[in-house]
């Protein structure tokens, strides 16, 4: 009961013949110092009510002569030895610790095994990866969800408008009062077959009409082809057809407008731009429409010509794909043929066998 301060001396393990030490009641620090083991003749050892901390050395257990260890209301964790004295020792020798632990006789918690604590990093391994992928798949989860969000908001009024372009018969002479007569200045597009005007017809409705040049042969299979296709398949992310105009002398298939124009605008042009959100998202409009092309239809559909050109963009830059003129509907027993036809070199489709003279 003095006002001894700082630690233990290590030099105390020389007095080996020592058999009793009454610490107790001061104001000693720092941890038992392990050279305490060789004091091999004490019998009563006593530094209760100190500020000791750290362990209690595991070497203690070769005093066979100690009968009193008393370590009580200090700030001790770990361990308590439990080999050699320890075993006959009172567990009010180490009540008011910090953190001890071991056998129950002891009435203190038992200490975690080696497996408990692999089984705990592993846990925590476990943990970081969890959320390492949560950290990665979160903003991707969050830019698909943004675009379906974007595909989904349409305007109530030209869905509308365009609903109910689909119910009316629109004539010759409507087609041409549209389109000025089909002007060079609505000219938007042409291909190998004929030419896109950009047209609004009497209801405030855009559209794309797609005459087909009736002086080549070709065009004619071309509009029926187109025609079969288009009847037959229906998907989001397809050009819709509105109706068709079809007699001797003219051939055309009025279709759902475009704003944003093609592909090709984008990728060829210095004056137009495309970020990675809205390139991913053409990406995944198009494979999506070639796979309902491929798995969807009742036929499956060749489409022959997929180019930029052909990838056209509403006003939200969602993609559907356009000109079937050349594209093949496979029956049952057509399924492993090829299609013999001509398509723009570089983007003719691999199933595809080109003719050349």
């Amino acid at each position: 009961m003095n006002q001894f301060t700082n630690g233990i001396p290590r030099e105390i393990g020389r007095m080996q013949n020592l058999m009793d030490l009454y610490l107790r009641h001061n104001k000693l620090q720092g941890s038992i110092p392990d050279s305490m083991s060789n004091m091999v003749g004490l019998e009563f050892l006593d530094i209760s009510h100190n500020n000791i901390s750290g362990t209690i050395p595991m070497s203690l257990e070769k005093l066979q002569y100690l009968e009193c260890f008393n370590v009580s209301f200090n700030k001790l964790h770990g361990e308590i030895p439990s080999g050699g004295p320890f075993k006959s020792l009172s567990s009010k020798f180490f009540i008011n610790n910090e953190a001890l632990c071991g056998l129950s006789r002891f009435n203190v918690p038992p200490c975690p095994t080696s497996s408990t604590h692999r089984s705990n990093t592993k846990k925590l391994l476990l943990l970081f990866l969890l959320l390492g992928i949560a950290i990665v798949l979160v903003p991707i989860a969050f830019v698909f969800l943004w675009i379906r969000y974007r595909r989904g908001k349409r305007a109530p009024q030209q869905a509308d408008s365009l609903s109910m372009a689909t119910t009316e018969r629109i004539s010759y002479y409507e087609l041409l009062q549209a389109t000025d007569s089909l002007s060079e200045t609505n000219l938007i597009g042409s291909g190998s077959f004929g030419s896109v005007y950009k047209g609004v017809l009497r209801s405030g409705t855009a559209i794309a009409v797609k005459v087909f040049n009736l002086q080549l042969e070709a065009a004619f299979k071309s509009f029926d082809t187109e025609c079969e296709v288009l009847r037959s398949i229906r998907h989001r992310n397809l050009v819709k057809v509105i109706t068709s105009c079809s007699n001797v002398d003219f051939k055309a298939l009025v279709l759902e407008y475009m704003p944003n124009g093609s592909l090709d605008k984008y990728l060829y042009s210095h004056n137009y731009f495309l970020d990675i959100r809205q390139r991913l998202s053409i990406m995944i409009d198009v494979a999506c429409a070639l796979e309902y092309f491929h798995h969807g239809c009742s036929l499956p559909v060749i489409q022959c010509d997929l180019k930029p050109s052909n990838v056209l963009l509403d006003e939200d830059m969602v993609t559907h794909l356009s000109d079937f003129g050349i594209s093949k509907l496979l029956g049952e027993d057509e399924i492993d043929l090829y299609t013999k036809t001509l398509a723009t070199f570089g983007y003719v489709a691999p199933g595809t066998s080109l003719c050349f003279c």
